[in-house]
């Protein structure tokens, strides 16, 4: 883990360890086999952020399972916009399966807030969330967590998937923002 990077214009320092994450995922692996070993689920990917932790979570899974992406967005920079606006929508038949979405960060709780109402439209068996970060502190909206990697602080974090504008996604590392 480098002692410190910069990012555009701001500096970050080491939060998370690859290990630390590493170890989080298998453990929440785990956890979902105790619900769905025997009810082949399909994760929902919110990209672009999650999808590392998607495919970690997914080798962590030793179940019968599939994977599809949808993209939600609702940052520019290092803060939320406030809207959220599907770029890619889901093309997979959701009607009764049971969905896990995958999400690399919960701050506000806006994204699944507006999202949730239309997955539910589309009839799936259950619905949970997994998420890597949570940020119990920064949630306006009451957004059940199913499934957690680690609760935060309000910082900003890149690295893991995660970025500022663009840049950051490919650290194995989490850092904060210094």
């Amino acid at each position: 883990m480098m002692d410190s990077i910069k990012i555009h214009d701001l500096y970050f320092r080491p939060y998370l360890s690859a290990a630390d994450i590493r170890k989080r995922v298998e453990a929440m692996g785990h956890e979902l086999n105790a619900v769905y070993a025997d009810k082949k689920p399909v994760f929902l990917g919110v990209l672009n952020g999650a999808f590392v932790f998607a495919a970690d979570l997914l080798r962590a899974c030793p179940f019968e399972c599939e994977l599809s992406f949808i993209k939600l967005s609702s940052y520019s920079g290092t803060a939320s916009t406030g809207d959220v606006v599907t770029r890619i929508g889901l093309e997979a038949d959701l009607a009764g399966r049971h969905v896990v979405l995958v999400e690399d960060i919960i701050d506000s709780g806006l994204t699944m807030h507006r999202f949730l109402p239309e997955l539910q439209a589309l009839k799936p068996a259950s619905v949970a969330i997994a998420a890597l970060l949570v940020k119990p502190e920064a949630m306006e909206y009451q957004i059940r967590v199913d499934f957690r990697g680690f609760d935060i602080p309000q910082k900003f974090v890149v690295g893991y998937g995660l970025d500022y504008d663009g840049l950051g996604r490919n650290l194995e590392d989490i850092y904060e923002v210094s």
